[in-house]
């Protein structure tokens, strides 16, 4: 039985704690990228600097970023909180704080010339603090009344109760939330002008590169650099911080560097990583390269610091948001004269993470060679165990119990790959995994993938990458858990394939 440290139970619970809140942000912003897509496309094609500008359609720009990105935002979080309830009223409470922004800059540039004017505030900040703070109140105050209504009034309640909350917070989100959101954007906006006036943007690498490996991305990309980017792209055309974390070159040349200088399962798995990473833009692929060799960080930052120092020095940047951050995206999302300052980020990040993570790879390679590759064992205890069922459920309960699952003699019919955002690695992971089932012959059994906060308790057996399972466990206290640390070829894959179809009494 294994113990774990006080120290090492505080620093997991901070991570997860901070993974949670990470989560709940980009969980309002990830939904509604489609929406700052669409917007950016607008933007690059009707503005008077874009590809075909159009006077008319350029009127679209201003009200889609000013009313409808902050009130869509809102209303997701809403929902994440409290369904739709929740939603319309966090809807409601957002368009406070959008016209208290308006009117408090509109009296500033009472006070000031011509040409010396403040521009809008768009409130995607504020929608992320409007919603919860809407959703929550309004679910405390339905709770109070629960069950006390007289019959026939409960939806007089519910529609008043809710209109008479979304007023409050409408003049809550008019007064001190729209003077904080305000007085916090411009502190970022002037921090991040600081930055790149005095060449030191590049530094953040030191914290978005290990901050990512963690699987602190989606927060970092949509809950911080997405709001303060778009509010940028909206005044200029552009934003270099849309690069800060998408740029997909280090996650590339730390995979091209395991392709050739890897060993094992590692090296055979990174060519196949480097393409989805790539291409398809799931960054979260070559987290546990990084994570089987910390060092590996050093490599990455080196490589982010290359990609935004490039594209501070030729001003190049982004239309909108990359997302997800595949070569692809990155490239539709270019501004029409940055092309090669872009695309020239992007190599040289790739080369320098490619060639420390190659020193960094050799100077340990007889080390690594002198002892066996924990990854290439637990495949090869796999294949020893085909046909023995015994065996394979043996390595699945202890898979299980190590991540804090139940017994796993629960029936598995349902089954749920679940990650941070629950659209890149989980689904790759639950395709992989269905397709393992069909070649078995097993039947009978859902794959699907979704967002750890998103687990409802369902679910038979959840799968997550081993930095995401105290969160996973929380959410879905009685399923059962199996960590993994690579979504693309895991070994407990073949056991949960041996555990079902012993259950089922499958032939093999």
């Amino acid at each position: 039985m294994t113990t774990t440290s006080p120290a090492a139970q505080k620093s997991g619970g901070l991570r997860t704690g901070v993974q949670r809140f990470g989560t709940f942000l980009s969980g309002m912003i990830m939904p509604n990228i489609p929406a700052l897509i669409a917007w950016g496309i607008i933007t690059a094609f009707f503005i008077p600097v874009g590809w075909t500008p159009n006077e008319q359609l350029a009127t679209l720009v201003g009200p889609i970023i000013h009313y409808l990105l902050p009130i869509i935002i809102a209303y997701t979080g809403g929902t994440i909180v409290y369904k739709t309830r929740g939603g319309v009223v966090a809807a409601i409470a957002v368009m406070g704080a959008i016209a208290g922004s308006d009117y408090l800059i509109a009296q500033v540039n009472a006070t000031l010339p011509a040409d010396n004017q403040l521009g809008q505030i768009h409130m995607f900040i504020g929608a992320m603090i409007m919603a919860p703070l809407a959703a929550y109140s309004m679910k405390w105050l339905d709770s109070l009344w629960d069950g006390k209504i007289r019959a026939g009034f409960e939806m007089l309640v519910n529609m008043f109760s809710a209109g008479i909350w979304g007023f409050v917070l409408v003049v809550i989100g008019f007064y001190p939330v729209a003077w904080l959101v305000n007085g916090l954007m411009n502190v970022l906006s002037t921090a991040v002008n600081w930055l790149v006036e005095t060449n030191l943007l590049p530094l953040t690498s030191i914290l978005i590169e290990p901050a990512k490996v963690f699987f602190l991305n989606n927060a970092i990309n949509h809950g911080v650099l997405t709001p303060l980017g778009t509010q940028q792209a909206a005044e200029s055309g552009k934003s270099i911080l849309f690069l800060l974390e998408a740029n997909p070159g280090p996650g590339l040349g730390l995979l091209l560097a395991f392709t050739i200088f890897g060993i094992g399962a590692a090296r055979a798995s990174a060519p196949g990583a480097a393409v989805i990473q790539f291409v398809g833009g799931i960054h979260e692929v070559y987290f546990p390269f990084a994570l089987m060799k910390p060092v590996l960080i050093l490599a990455l930052i080196a490589g982010g610091m290359t990609g935004v120092t490039t594209n501070m020095l030729l001003g190049t940047g982004l239309i909108a948001p990359a997302a997800p951050g595949s070569i692809i995206a990155v490239l539709g999302q270019t501004f029409r004269t940055d092309y090669l300052g872009v695309i020239l980020s992007v190599i040289l990040s790739a080369a320098v993470t490619f060639i420390i993570s190659m020193i960094i790879l050799r100077a340990s390679r007889k080390k690594d060679l002198a002892k066996e590759d924990a990854f290439a064992a637990a495949v090869a205890q796999t294949t020893a165990n085909k046909g023995k069922s015994s065996d394979a459920l043996s390595g699945l309960a202890a898979s299980a119990a190590a991540a804090g699952g139940v017994a796993t003699d629960r029936k598995i019919e349902n089954v749920v790959f679940a990650c941070d955002a629950g659209m890149g690695s989980s689904a790759m992971g639950a395709s992989v995994l269905r397709n393992k089932f069909k070649k078995a012959g097993v039947e009978g059994v859902t794959v699907t993938n979704q967002a750890i906060a998103n687990l409802d308790g369902t679910a038979d057996l959840v799968i997550t990458q081993q930095q995401l399972t105290d969160r996973a466990k929380d959410k879905s206290p009685n399923s059962i858990h199996v960590s993994v640390d690579n979504f693309m070829n895991a070994p407990q894959y073949e056991e949960v394939v041996e555990m079902v179809r012993e259950q089922r009494g499958t032939d093999a």
